[in-house]
């Protein structure tokens, strides 16, 4: 199979300001998720990141990374949804390499924390089964659905979706929650491209050790991975 290896890197993040080449224990987020991606090499056709932003580029092919092209400011907004830029980037890249690819793999720099098995098991199932995509998500522990609650009109507390039993352990909640971490989406890129879509009418789940399952999205995830880091060296 021919799979494509995408790797996002827009410049207008919010919640990190310029997160993808901050800093992170001495590094550029990016550099992370490109070690990954490179070690894990022989197992894609390409590997490229898609960015709009020029400066990122230049640190992408300082890390040995392709950025084939910039990404359109269209495809780079705080409302662009990912699907977006994965549709252009694959077709972008047919369109200048003429030939197709088979799947395509999502790869977050805001996920640090993945590390090869992770590739290497999802590709194992999306290979293995009848699938449109493998996500990897992690399991929800402290923050099962149970225990999510919502003020309701009269500033009291009740339940958001799922009735917590007081007393209930968090052990003892089934069937278990799993949330979608942003490490891995591997798409069919007939799903991609037809539907618009990175998950597909069916989804297969990598269930990634709870370790490893920490994505970036405020300061104090940052913090948190940056010690986590410190302690897998």
């Amino acid at each position: 199979m021919k799979i494509l290896a995408i790797i996002p890197a827009r410049g207008g993040s919010k919640g990190v300001p310029r997160k993808n080449i901050k800093l992170m224990n001495g590094k550029p987020l990016l550099a992370y998720t490109a070690e990954v991606a490179l070690e894990a090499k022989d197992l894609f056709h390409k590997i490229i990141v898609s960015t709009e932003d020029e400066e990122i580029a230049e640190v992408a092919k300082v890390l040995g990374l392709e950025v084939p092209f910039l990404r359109p400011q269209e495809y780079a907004s705080d409302h662009s949804a990912s699907v977006e830029l994965v549709r252009h980037a694959v077709l972008k890249l047919e369109e200048l390499e003429g030939e197709k690819y088979d799947a395509v793999m999502l790869l977050q720099p805001t996920n640090p924390l993945r590390i090869k098995e992770d590739i290497v098991k999802s590709l194992e199932i999306f290979k293995n089964t009848k699938t449109d995509s493998v996500i990897s998500v992690g399991r929800a522990i402290s923050n099962h659905p149970a225990y999510m609650k919502k003020i309701d009109e009269n500033g009291y507390l009740g339940p958001y979706s799922i009735c917590e039993v007081e007393g209930t352990r968090r052990q003892d909640f089934k069937p278990y929650a799993y949330f979608r971490d942003g490490a891995v989406y591997l798409t069919k890129r007939d799903v991609i491209v037809n539907s618009n879509s990175l998950w597909g009418k069916t989804i297969t789940p990598y269930v990634i050790p709870e370790e490893r399952s920490v994505g970036i999205d405020t300061m104090i995830d940052w913090h948190l991975c940056e010690i986590l880091l410190k302690q897998a060296q």
